[in-house]
């Protein structure tokens, strides 16, 4: 169980593999194993991978605040620096996308391409706080679907309350569908630290920002996806940006579960054969 000290914390990491260095961060409430269930075993034989579980997810320490993209941006800053790694690829789902972003928005030079799964971006939280966004009565129908659960209309928008009610829930995508879940470090982390409120932070990660980032990037959602809506907007603003819907799945966000195969084709096609030192982005002298 390796862990290194980074930013103050302690977090938990896995490395395999051999080739161009390649980091996988993991979305909201998640951790590493989503990428070794099975996209791991189909990269390594191209890449040295570097996974590790977000602070206050899997076994990383977990503080009770600095769960801002810019802090977990600075997070990565510090598993780098104590793994000796000075210029990766990035593959983010979800929030992991969102860190993956800032990142390169801090740090440019050492960011080569990035594949971005399903992003959310905090400064477009504003299409998921409407009461009518999709993506609340699909997470209710879920819930009432596989767990009985009936989420009463007046909660669609309570995120707290359905990410509660979710923890009742089996697991209902990817290789664990049927597993209970492991409730208490989630609730852990719901109670106990400012993440729900860190998350909606936009800081530096503005759309004007996030306009200027130069990187070769993979945009890639499923077309059943509820985050569409944010899809759209990035699709149009960023450059450099190659989108991509997937075909749609039967839980339309979880594609590094549902769909690997076509996501580790994606990949590929889009780091082979670069090493990641082959980047257009130029180092910045100034830092």
């Amino acid at each position: 169980m390796p862990k290194v000290l980074a930013n103050g914390i302690n977090l938990h990491y896995w490395r395999v593999g051999e080739g161009p260095d390649l980091v996988m961060l993991h979305g909201l409430t998640g951790n590493l194993a989503v990428w070794h269930l099975k996209m791991v075993s189909m990269l390594r034989g191209k890449f040295r991978l570097t996974t590790y579980d977000l602070r206050g997810h899997g076994r990383s320490d977990m503080p009770p605040t600095g769960y801002t993209t810019a802090d977990m941006a600075a997070d990565l800053e510090g598993l780098l620096d104590a793994l000796d790694m000075e210029r990766v690829h990035l593959v983010g789902h979800s929030l992991g996308a969102d860190i993956s972003l800032h990142f390169a928005l801090l740090h440019p030079h050492r960011v080569g391409k990035m594949v971005l799964i399903e992003a959310g971006i905090p400064a477009l939280i504003n299409l998921r706080k409407r009461e009518d966004w999709e993506g609340w009565a699909y997470w209710a129908q879920l819930l009432e679907e596989f767990a009985g659960i009936k989420v009463p209309r007046e909660k669609w928008h309570d995120i707290d309350y359905m990410v509660r009610q979710s923890l009742e829930a089996p697991i209902v995508y990817g290789p664990a569908r049927g597993l209970a879940r492991k409730k208490e470090p989630v609730l852990r982390l719901l109670d106990t630290t400012t993440l729900v409120k860190d998350y909606e932070v936009v800081g530096d990660l503005t759309l004007e920002n996030l306009a200027r980032l130069p990187h070769p990037k993979l945009l890639i959602y499923d077309s059943g996806s509820p985050y569409l809506g944010t899809y759209h907007v990035l699709r149009d603003l960023l450059i450099n940006c190659t989108p991509i819907l997937l075909p749609p799945s039967e839980h339309r966000h979880f594609s590094p579960l549902e769909e690997p195969e076509l996501l580790v084709e994606h990949i590929k096609a889009l780091l082979q054969p670069d090493e990641v030192q082959d980047s257009s982005v130029p180092k910045d002298k100034s830092e």
